[in-house]
Protein backbone atom coordinates (compact mmCIF):
# COMPACT_ATOMS: atom_id res chain seq x y z
CA UNK A 1 0.00 0.00 0.00
CA UNK A 2 1.73 3.70 -0.64
CA UNK A 3 -0.39 6.68 0.73
CA UNK A 4 -0.10 9.84 -1.42
CA UNK A 5 -0.15 13.55 -0.13
CA UNK A 6 -0.40 12.54 3.70
CA UNK A 7 2.57 14.93 4.01
CA UNK A 8 3.09 17.88 2.05
CA UNK A 9 4.42 21.79 2.56
CA UNK A 10 1.28 22.19 4.40
CA UNK A 11 1.47 19.37 6.50
CA UNK A 12 4.48 17.77 8.31
CA UNK A 13 5.26 14.84 10.61
CA UNK A 14 6.82 16.71 14.35
CA UNK A 15 6.63 13.98 16.56
CA UNK A 16 7.40 10.07 16.30
CA UNK A 17 7.32 7.39 18.78
CA UNK A 18 6.42 3.20 18.71
CA UNK A 19 3.73 3.21 16.80
CA UNK A 20 2.54 6.54 16.67
CA UNK A 21 3.23 9.62 14.36
CA UNK A 22 1.89 13.26 14.79
CA UNK A 23 0.90 15.36 11.69
CA UNK A 24 0.49 19.03 12.07
CA UNK A 25 -1.13 21.18 9.62
CA UNK A 26 1.28 23.66 9.66
CA UNK A 27 -1.59 25.49 7.12
CA UNK A 28 -4.61 24.95 6.69
CA UNK A 29 -6.58 25.76 3.71
CA UNK A 30 -9.62 24.51 4.65
CA UNK A 31 -11.75 26.87 5.59
CA UNK A 32 -14.63 28.82 4.57
CA UNK A 33 -14.24 32.28 3.72
CA UNK A 34 -16.05 33.46 7.39
CA UNK A 35 -13.52 31.43 8.82
CA UNK A 36 -10.10 32.04 7.22
CA UNK A 37 -8.90 35.23 9.46
CA UNK A 38 -9.60 32.87 12.58
CA UNK A 39 -7.57 30.16 11.26
CA UNK A 40 -4.94 32.27 10.07
CA UNK A 41 -3.65 33.89 13.67
CA UNK A 42 -4.67 30.58 14.87
CA UNK A 43 -1.98 29.23 13.01
CA UNK A 44 0.27 31.97 13.84
CA UNK A 45 -0.11 31.35 17.58
CA UNK A 46 0.90 27.46 17.19
CA UNK A 47 -3.09 26.93 17.60
CA UNK A 48 -3.49 23.98 14.46
CA UNK A 49 -4.87 21.13 13.81
CA UNK A 50 -3.01 17.86 14.90
CA UNK A 51 -3.54 14.36 14.21
CA UNK A 52 -2.15 10.68 15.10
CA UNK A 53 -1.43 8.33 12.60
CA UNK A 54 -0.45 4.66 13.76
CA UNK A 55 1.13 2.65 12.17
CA UNK A 56 0.34 -1.28 12.80
CA UNK A 57 2.76 -4.26 11.70
CA UNK A 58 1.09 -7.53 13.38
CA UNK A 59 2.95 -7.38 16.44
CA UNK A 60 0.99 -4.67 18.92
CA UNK A 61 -2.87 -3.11 18.40
CA UNK A 62 -3.90 -0.25 18.70
CA UNK A 63 -6.18 1.30 21.67
CA UNK A 64 -8.06 4.49 21.00
CA UNK A 65 -10.98 6.41 23.05
CA UNK A 66 -13.95 5.79 21.49
CA UNK A 67 -15.09 7.75 18.23
CA UNK A 68 -11.40 8.67 17.88
CA UNK A 69 -10.82 6.25 14.60
CA UNK A 70 -10.83 8.69 11.53
CA UNK A 71 -10.11 5.79 8.91
CA UNK A 72 -7.93 2.67 8.55
CA UNK A 73 -6.43 1.10 5.53
CA UNK A 74 -4.41 -2.01 5.27
CA UNK A 75 -5.68 -5.58 6.64
CA UNK A 76 -6.89 -4.26 10.06
CA UNK A 77 -9.76 -5.61 11.87
CA UNK A 78 -11.75 -3.60 14.70
CA UNK A 79 -12.75 -4.29 18.06
CA UNK A 80 -14.43 -3.15 21.01
CA UNK A 81 -11.67 -4.79 23.53
CA UNK A 82 -14.60 -5.85 25.18
CA UNK A 83 -13.28 -9.65 26.22
CA UNK A 84 -16.66 -10.90 28.30
CA UNK A 85 -19.85 -9.51 30.32
CA UNK A 86 -17.30 -9.28 33.16
CA UNK A 87 -15.11 -7.03 31.47
CA UNK A 88 -17.57 -5.02 30.22
CA UNK A 89 -19.21 -4.27 33.61
CA UNK A 90 -15.42 -3.29 34.75
CA UNK A 91 -15.12 -0.89 31.60
CA UNK A 92 -18.52 0.78 32.49
CA UNK A 93 -17.64 1.38 35.99
CA UNK A 94 -14.26 2.59 35.48
CA UNK A 95 -15.55 4.84 32.28
CA UNK A 96 -17.83 6.22 35.15
CA UNK A 97 -15.98 7.61 37.83
CA UNK A 98 -12.88 8.68 35.44
CA UNK A 99 -15.14 10.60 32.89
CA UNK A 100 -13.15 8.46 29.89
CA UNK A 101 -15.33 6.05 27.38
CA UNK A 102 -16.35 3.01 28.93
CA UNK A 103 -15.44 1.11 25.70
CA UNK A 104 -12.04 1.58 23.89
CA UNK A 105 -12.10 0.82 20.54
CA UNK A 106 -9.08 -1.78 19.90
CA UNK A 107 -7.16 -2.23 16.77
CA UNK A 108 -4.97 -5.33 15.10
CA UNK A 109 -3.28 -6.30 12.05
CA UNK A 110 -1.27 -4.72 9.09
CA UNK A 111 -1.98 -1.29 7.87
CA UNK A 112 -2.28 2.08 8.97
CA UNK A 113 -4.91 3.85 11.28
CA UNK A 114 -5.71 7.62 11.52
CA UNK A 115 -7.37 9.42 14.34
CA UNK A 116 -9.80 12.46 14.11
CA UNK A 117 -7.77 15.73 13.96
CA UNK A 118 -7.67 18.01 16.61
CA UNK A 119 -6.44 21.64 18.01
CA UNK A 120 -5.18 20.00 21.11
CA UNK A 121 -1.41 19.37 21.54
CA UNK A 122 0.14 15.76 20.85
CA UNK A 123 2.35 14.51 23.64
CA UNK A 124 3.68 11.07 22.93
CA UNK A 125 5.04 9.30 26.50
CA UNK A 126 7.34 6.43 26.61
CA UNK A 127 5.24 4.55 29.57
CA UNK A 128 7.74 2.38 30.79
CA UNK A 129 9.87 6.07 32.12
CA UNK A 130 7.52 6.25 35.15
CA UNK A 131 7.79 3.22 36.72
CA UNK A 132 4.62 2.42 38.81
CA UNK A 133 2.48 3.99 36.11
CA UNK A 134 1.22 7.70 34.86
CA UNK A 135 -2.13 9.07 36.18
CA UNK A 136 -3.54 11.42 34.17
CA UNK A 137 -6.24 14.17 33.91
CA UNK A 138 -9.24 13.22 32.55
CA UNK A 139 -9.61 14.02 29.35
CA UNK A 140 -6.26 13.84 27.96
CA UNK A 141 -6.05 9.85 26.69
CA UNK A 142 -6.03 9.29 23.06
CA UNK A 143 -4.84 6.15 22.20
CA UNK A 144 -2.32 3.81 23.61
CA UNK A 145 -0.37 0.55 22.05
CA UNK A 146 -1.31 -2.73 23.65
CA UNK A 147 1.24 -3.11 25.85
CA UNK A 148 0.06 -0.27 28.17
CA UNK A 149 -2.32 -0.91 30.61
CA UNK A 150 -5.03 0.85 32.41
CA UNK A 151 -6.46 0.92 35.77
CA UNK A 152 -8.27 3.77 37.92
CA UNK A 153 -6.41 5.39 40.99
CA UNK A 154 -8.61 6.66 43.54
CA UNK A 155 -7.44 10.11 45.48
CA UNK A 156 -5.92 9.53 48.64
CA UNK A 157 -8.20 11.70 50.79
CA UNK A 158 -11.88 12.61 49.76
CA UNK A 159 -10.79 15.99 50.84
CA UNK A 160 -8.34 15.89 47.61
CA UNK A 161 -11.27 15.36 45.59
CA UNK A 162 -14.35 18.05 47.21
CA UNK A 163 -11.56 20.55 48.41
CA UNK A 164 -9.25 20.24 45.15
CA UNK A 165 -10.52 20.66 42.05
CA UNK A 166 -10.21 17.35 40.88
CA UNK A 167 -12.70 14.05 40.32
CA UNK A 168 -12.29 11.39 43.07
CA UNK A 169 -10.82 9.13 40.56
CA UNK A 170 -7.91 9.20 37.63
CA UNK A 171 -6.66 6.67 34.80
CA UNK A 172 -3.41 5.42 35.16
CA UNK A 173 -1.41 3.84 32.60
CA UNK A 174 0.92 1.57 33.17
CA UNK A 175 3.39 -1.71 31.74
CA UNK A 176 5.49 -0.73 28.75
CA UNK A 177 5.05 0.73 25.50
CA UNK A 178 4.10 4.37 24.59
CA UNK A 179 0.75 6.05 24.58
CA UNK A 180 -0.96 9.34 22.82
CA UNK A 181 -2.35 12.17 25.14
CA UNK A 182 -4.15 15.46 24.22
CA UNK A 183 -2.75 18.60 26.36
CA UNK A 184 -3.87 22.28 26.25
CA UNK A 185 -0.42 23.15 26.26
CA UNK A 186 2.70 21.85 24.15
CA UNK A 187 4.97 19.59 25.91
CA UNK A 188 7.73 22.41 26.11
CA UNK A 189 5.96 24.43 27.95
CA UNK A 190 5.37 21.81 30.46
CA UNK A 191 7.17 21.81 33.98
CA UNK A 192 8.64 18.76 35.07
CA UNK A 193 9.68 18.38 39.47
CA UNK A 194 11.30 15.38 40.33
CA UNK A 195 10.06 14.59 43.85
CA UNK A 196 12.85 12.53 45.66
CA UNK A 197 11.07 11.68 49.04
CA UNK A 198 9.74 15.43 48.77
CA UNK A 199 6.79 17.40 48.12
CA UNK A 200 5.12 19.75 45.99
CA UNK A 201 2.59 22.47 46.17
CA UNK A 202 0.56 23.54 44.19
CA UNK A 203 -2.82 26.32 43.88
CA UNK A 204 -5.27 24.53 41.33
CA UNK A 205 -5.40 22.01 38.99
CA UNK A 206 -2.05 22.59 36.95
CA UNK A 207 -0.48 19.38 37.55
CA UNK A 208 -1.60 16.77 34.27
CA UNK A 209 0.33 13.94 34.56
CA UNK A 210 2.32 12.87 37.51
CA UNK A 211 3.61 9.14 39.07
CA UNK A 212 0.73 6.99 40.16
CA UNK A 213 2.62 5.80 43.62
CA UNK A 214 2.30 9.98 44.59
CA UNK A 215 0.12 10.41 47.47
CA UNK A 216 -2.40 13.35 46.52
CA UNK A 217 -3.72 15.41 49.63
CA UNK A 218 -5.60 19.08 50.15
CA UNK A 219 -3.97 21.75 52.72
CA UNK A 220 -3.95 24.80 54.04
CA UNK A 221 -1.16 26.95 52.68
CA UNK A 222 -0.72 28.07 56.84
CA UNK A 223 -1.34 25.69 59.95
CA UNK A 224 -4.41 28.11 60.46
CA UNK A 225 -7.94 28.96 58.92
CA UNK A 226 -6.85 32.59 60.06
CA UNK A 227 -3.52 32.78 58.37
CA UNK A 228 -4.26 30.48 54.82
CA UNK A 229 -7.41 33.67 55.07
CA UNK A 230 -4.80 36.40 55.78
CA UNK A 231 -2.19 35.25 52.98
CA UNK A 232 -4.87 34.97 50.46
CA UNK A 233 -4.03 31.73 49.94
CA UNK A 234 -6.97 28.93 50.66
CA UNK A 235 -6.42 24.83 49.85
CA UNK A 236 -3.77 23.67 47.58
CA UNK A 237 -2.99 19.87 46.16
CA UNK A 238 -0.16 18.57 48.00
CA UNK A 239 1.64 15.95 46.33
CA UNK A 240 4.17 13.88 48.09
CA UNK A 241 6.49 10.85 48.00
CA UNK A 242 8.92 9.52 45.29
CA UNK A 243 8.24 10.37 41.25
CA UNK A 244 7.46 13.23 38.79
CA UNK A 245 5.01 15.49 38.33
CA UNK A 246 4.03 17.13 34.88
CA UNK A 247 2.59 20.74 35.63
CA UNK A 248 1.12 23.59 33.22
CA UNK A 249 2.89 26.88 33.80
CA UNK A 250 -0.48 28.73 33.62
CA UNK A 251 -4.23 27.92 35.24
CA UNK A 252 -6.19 27.55 32.44
CA UNK A 253 -9.76 29.47 32.40
CA UNK A 254 -11.61 27.10 30.60
CA UNK A 255 -10.60 25.41 27.14
CA UNK A 256 -9.19 27.43 24.79
CA UNK A 257 -10.69 25.36 21.73
CA UNK A 258 -14.05 26.19 22.36
CA UNK A 259 -13.11 29.03 19.87
CA UNK A 260 -12.28 26.70 17.27
CA UNK A 261 -15.93 24.92 17.39
CA UNK A 262 -17.05 28.22 14.50
CA UNK A 263 -13.99 27.17 12.57
CA UNK A 264 -15.42 23.06 12.42
CA UNK A 265 -19.22 24.30 12.12
CA UNK A 266 -21.29 24.16 8.90
CA UNK A 267 -21.37 27.21 6.60
CA UNK A 268 -24.43 29.31 6.95
CA UNK A 269 -26.18 28.56 3.95
CA UNK A 270 -28.35 31.72 3.71
CA UNK A 271 -24.94 33.61 2.65
CA UNK A 272 -23.48 34.08 -0.49
CA UNK A 273 -20.13 32.43 -0.68
CA UNK A 274 -18.12 33.00 -3.65
CA UNK A 275 -19.06 30.45 -6.27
Amino acid sequence: MRIVNLENKDRKIVAEAGSFKVLEYMKDASVSPDTASMEYFMSEMGVRRRQVIATLDGTKSIITQAGAMQWFAGDVRASTGIKGVGSLVGNLVKGAVTNESAIKPEYEGVGYLALEPTYKYIILVDIGEWGSGMTIEDGMFLACEDTVKNRVVGRNTVSSALFGGEGLFNLSLYGYGFAALESNVPFEELIEIELNNDELKIDGSMAMCWTSDLKLTVERTTSTLIGSAMSGEGLVNVYRGTGRVLMSPVALTGSLYDATNSITAKPDKKKNYPK
